[in-house]
């Protein structure tokens, strides 16, 4: 059965007909509560969170939680497309969502015995792994079994955070977990960025189109996970700070190949390419902190890569493939535009406070308001098409 007549095949809640709906709306929502949550207990607070390091709640709640239900999200949605497979509807779906906010529970419940929440808060990336392994080998789509890997990857390491030692900060479970959301999003972020600009400026008439892949996108993937992998093992190594700086540079030439100038016109279109140049900036920062030179703070390359690369092309993704999965035109209105110049500069302010330690403060509070108002700004206006039938053609 094919995913369109396996859509309308469906009879019960709306918000169960697909899996980007449940995880793109409360992923966001927790997008939105997370981080000004770890604000309050940083300024006015004893630092904790539910008794523990308010930090390590931060970082995993953002890599795990909010990232991996809008992973979640978008793998549901794509995998059917990929494979012809029947997607992932009713119970089934509504169970996946239910172990993902059985984690989110747990990890707010104070004195929760470790094992106990390591097992609940595992469960979710553990049992996406295996609904997309199964997607993948049944429907013999080799091509992304790259992708499959790394959820499997991102899941080992939410387990890994979990059994490391309380206020262990940027360690090697911490690197893992972001290091494979980089590789997932270079990879998936090249897909998608030429291929979206290509199909608009074609309905244009455009005659400069993006360069086809070509063994250029093979060796820039290859440099990132090369990079990624040095990152993960020896993070202060000159070599790998330069791996860093190298994959970078390669992401930012990677990307004038594919004629983002020319989408001006089109906000749906043009914020993909601004979410992936925050990818090519944020390696380059990173490894100029890895430099040992200290100039460059290692939170300004992790924060260009979560609020700049990860937060505004989860935004793109989600506003584009709610408004396409759910028959709305496929343009940004006012409301979108907002959305976007909103977690931009929620990214920009936040890359700006790591470098710029004397406002660090300031900066903190202004971009966690800038972010929470996107994430909270597309519950608003995304959020009745994520909770309502399809429109009809």
């Amino acid at each position: 059965m094919s995913t369109a007549r396996a859509i309308r095949a469906y009879k019960g809640p709306a918000l169960f007909s697909f899996g980007f709906r449940p995880f793109f709306l409360f992923g966001m929502l927790w997008g939105a509560l997370a981080p000004p949550l770890w604000v309050y207990v940083l300024g006015q607070g004893d630092g904790l969170i539910a008794g523990r390091s308010g930090l390590d709640w931060h970082v995993h709640e953002m890599l795990f939680g909010y990232v991996g239900a809008i992973v979640a999200g978008f793998l549901l949605t794509a995998v059917p497309n990929w494979t012809g497979r029947y997607p992932v509807v009713g119970l089934r779906l509504a169970g996946l969502f239910a172990l993902w906010a059985a984690g989110r529970i747990a990890m707010l419940i104070p004195d929760l015995d470790h094992h106990v929440l390591m097992a609940v808060d595992g469960a979710f990336l553990s049992a996406l792994a295996i609904v997309i392994w199964r997607e993948i080998l049944v429907g013999r789509n080799w091509r992304n079994l790259v992708v499959t890997i790394a959820v499997t990857g991102l899941a080992i390491a939410n387990i890994g955070f979990h059994l490391r030692a309380e206020g262990g900060g940027l360690d090697v479970a911490v690197r893992s977990g972001l290091a494979l959301l980089v590789v997932l999003l270079a990879l998936i972020g090249g897909r998608v960025t030429p291929s979206f600009t290509r199909n608009w400026l074609l309905k244009r008439g455009g005659a400069r189109l993006p360069s086809p892949a070509s063994h250029f996108d093979i060796l820039v993937l290859a440099v990132t996970v090369g990079a990624m992998i040095g990152w993960i093992i020896a993070p202060d190594q000159t070599v790998v700070a330069a791996a860093l700086i190298v994959g970078g540079g390669l992401h930012l030439v990677r990307l004038t190949r594919w004629a983002g100038w020319r989408t001006g016109a089109e906000p749906l279109v043009w914020v993909l390419h601004l979410g992936y140049a925050w990818l090519g900036l944020g390696l380059t920062l990173l490894g100029l902190s890895s430099t040992g030179d200290g100039w460059i703070p290692a939170s300004a390359g992790i924060h260009a890569l979560t609020a700049g690369a990860m937060g505004v092309m989860i935004m793109a993704v989600a506003t584009r493939a709610t408004r396409g999965h759910t028959g709305r035109e496929l343009a940004a209105g006012a409301g979108t535009t907002i959305l976007y110049v909103l977690i931009n500069a929620a990214a920009l302010v936040r890359v700006a406070g790591g470098l710029w330690p004397a406002q660090y403060d300031s900066a903190l509070i202004l971009s966690g308001a800038l972010w929470a108002a996107a994430m909270l700004g597309f519950c608003v206006l995304y959020g009745p098409m994520l909770m309502r039938q399809r429109l009809r053609a």
